[in-house]
């Protein structure tokens, strides 16, 4: 049985670790370098760091950043964030990112899906994806959330894993940054309509909702940034209850 993986996410604005609300109001939450060794240090089992201002303001992502945060882990690191071409996950992978996350861009220029896949291996590529509901609907939001799109969250995952992506990080607009929970209907829906692994993001607030996202959500992964940020929760504490609420992580 495969194991559940816990994965905080860094969500980086000039260099520094941030939170929000629902995409908004962002607060200080520390050095990257310094956080990201903490995680690896207490048993996460991957990180994710996104540089969530690389695409409004259509730069690459910080390199430098990316390879200081590499060298002071040892679990698998997704680096996402202004990336637009095969030659942009080059140089992260040379950089130290074990796998890329794309979301605007995949959505401008579908192809690039495919392309990275087939360079890089489907495993190399996360395909995030931004919705919230409106009338009802889940509709994908580009640009950190600014820009909404044509197309329904449903539809194009079951497009990414057509075009070759490895997983998909589904976070709900709606519940980023509330901790009144997962988007556990969606996310059931997302992993009954895939077959490639769905990272649920975006409204983790207790221990009670990873169970929650695993068990009702039937994610394959849970991240969350503010409750390990600001030491609501500690990853160790968070895996023995999972485990007591039998649900096989690795500790």
């Amino acid at each position: 049985m495969l194991t559940k993986r816990i994965i905080p996410c860094l969500d980086i604005k000039n260099g520094r670790t941030v939170k929000g609300v629902n995409f908004v109001d962002l607060r200080d939450a520390g050095d990257p370098v310094e956080l990201a060794k903490i995680y690896s240090d207490e048993g996460a089992d991957e990180l994710v760091f996104l540089d969530i201002s690389a695409t409004e303001e259509r730069r690459k992502t910080l390199v430098d950043l990316v390879r200081k945060v590499a060298s002071t882990i040892n679990i698998p690191f997704t680096v996402g964030g202004g990336i637009s071409s095969v030659e942009d996950v080059e140089i992260l992978l040379q950089n130290g990112a074990d796998k890329v996350s794309i979301n605007s861009s995949a959505v401008k220029n579908p192809q690039l899906i495919n392309d990275l896949a087939q360079k890089f291996g489907s495993q190399c590529v996360v395909v995030a994806i931004d919705a919230k509901q409106i009338d009802r609907e889940w509709v994908v939001h580009l640009v950190g959330g600014k820009v909404p799109t044509e197309r329904s969250l449903f539809d194009w995952a079951k497009e990414v894993e057509q075009r070759g992506a490895g997983e998909i990080l589904f976070t709900s607009m709606d519940n980023d940054g509330t901790k009144n929970g997962f988007a556990n209907e969606a996310l059931a829906k997302l992993s009954k309509l895939v077959n490639i692994p769905i990272i649920a993001s975006g409204g983790a607030g207790n221990i009670q909702h990873f169970v929650d996202a695993f068990q009702e959500g039937k994610a394959d992964a849970a991240l969350a940034a503010s409750v390990f940020h600001f030491k609501e929760i500690e990853i160790k504490t968070l895996k023995k209850e999972l485990k007591n609420n039998n649900i096989e992580v690795r500790i």
